[in-house]
């Protein structure tokens, strides 16, 4: 029996190497961690502030009074089950006990309602992200590119800092709770400029709006692909890499962003923005194959150190894609969300403005594409998406809260 009134909490399943310890002194030391974390349980089986469990060890089978291993209850915790399959879903129990995989054995647990939730934290005051609640909102994230050469607003923004404050001010009352900063239009053909340069049109921004207490919740994201960049905005306040590469342009942006602890925007991208429009070819299937490549990223994403919980996904709308495969994109970005490997995380999806849009609703103006983008947003939002990236951000995050209402329920 469970003590189900309690406060929600978070839970985690961690691998360490504990090869060194028999059962009885990891026991030890886990009770001596609880100690110093200022453990206080009062309820059996009920609410504490921290509670630390050995779920497996090496291959062992352990029983004595005080320690079990594997641990007897882990099989009929869906709490326990769901991040354990995030290590090591085929894995299954030491020969001679329950067979199945850990995957399996997840699959016949009757889910919880409401549904238990991955969580993705980015700023210290505004909520993470849980992309398995249903009732979540959607977040909006406004862009400011601090380009003259973008390809919807390149030039739009002043570069003397102050002057960005009735914009920014603006976006977060309409509706933004991130507002991503570039200094480096990724564009098809763009011209690179240099890290120093691409620093020097981002930081005094970063700066600004951290010196400034009205902007405490407001979180920022750095859109960029140079790791040199990521460490230069994050140190200076920034919470959140954008990497629309997913770390393939830049062979230190991953192990950098792991260094640094913060969550990353891990985009399906194929070449760099010069050769991306020939890259559309998806023999296997748009979706299998977009799901492969991401898994792949993520798989260096995680082998670079950075945390399962501080990766979000983004299929890359425009990015490498033709027309028609951005539309199926949006209208299957459900299927993707759960494929294998891949549930769970946190999606952004970012078509706002973009060229497809005014293919199809034939406005050759970038900055007019409002209502082909709103279109794309309720889509995106259907399809399950966490945040939308956009230029305009009053009318998106009204189209996002309609849709909120209408889906997220």
């Amino acid at each position: 029996m469970y003590v189900e009134d309690q406060d929600t909490f978070l839970n985690a399943v961690c691998q360490v190497n504990a090869d060194s310890y028999a059962p009885q002194q990891l026991l030890q030391a886990v009770k001596t961690i609880e100690n110093r974390l200022g453990r206080h349980k009062t309820i059996d089986k009920g609410p504490r502030n921290v509670d630390l469990d050995i779920l497996l060890h090496r291959n062992a089978i352990f029983d004595e009074k005080n320690l079990s291993i594997p641990h007897k209850l882990m099989l009929e915790r869906e709490f326990v089950l769901r991040p354990l399959c995030d290590l090591i879903p085929d894995e299954t129990l030491p020969t001679g006990m329950k067979s199945g995989s850990f995957r399996e054995h997840l699959a016949i647990l009757p889910q919880s309602l409401p549904p238990l939730s991955s969580s993705t934290p980015f700023h210290p005051t505004v909520p993470p992200w849980t992309p398995l609640s249903s009732k979540r909102s959607t977040h909006v994230m406004a862009i400011l590119n601090l380009t003259p050469d973008s390809f919807s607003d390149g030039g739009v923004h002043p570069s003397e800092p102050s002057s960005l404050l009735p914009t920014i001010r603006s976006m977060m009352a309409s509706g933004a709770t991130i507002l991503d900063l570039g200094g480096q239009s990724t564009r098809p053909h763009a011209p690179e400029v240099s890290p120093d340069e691409e620093i020097s049109r981002i930081l005094p921004t970063i700066q600004l709006i951290r010196s400034m207490s009205e902007f405490t919740n407001l979180a920022l994201s750095v859109d960029t692909y140079r790791a040199s960049v990521a460490a230069a905005a994050i140190t200076a306040g920034a919470n959140i890499i954008n990497d629309v590469s997913a770390g393939t342009l830049d062979a230190e942006m991953l192990p950098t962003a792991a260094k640094l602890g913060c969550t990353i925007i891990l985009m399906h991208m194929r070449g760099t923005p010069a050769t991306m429009t020939r890259l559309t070819s998806y023999p296997d299937g748009l979706l299998p194959t977009v799901a492969s490549e991401l898994q792949a990223r993520v798989q260096a994403a995680e082998k670079a150190g950075i945390f399962h919980w501080r990766i979000m996904l983004d299929p890359g709308i425009g990015f490498a894609k033709n027309e028609a495969q951005n539309l199926e994109l949006l209208q299957r970005l459900g299927d993707l969300r759960g494929w294998e490997g891949l549930r769970g995380f946190p999606w952004l999806v970012g078509a706002s403005r973009k060229g497809f849009i005014g293919k199809i609703t034939g406005v050759k103006e970038a900055s007019q594409r409002v209502w082909g983008t709103a279109a794309a947003v309720a889509a995106a939002v259907q399809g399950g998406a966490d945040m939308v990236r956009v230029h305009d951000v009053r009318e998106m995050a009204q189209v996002a809260k309609m849709a909120d209402a209408i889906w997220r329920i």
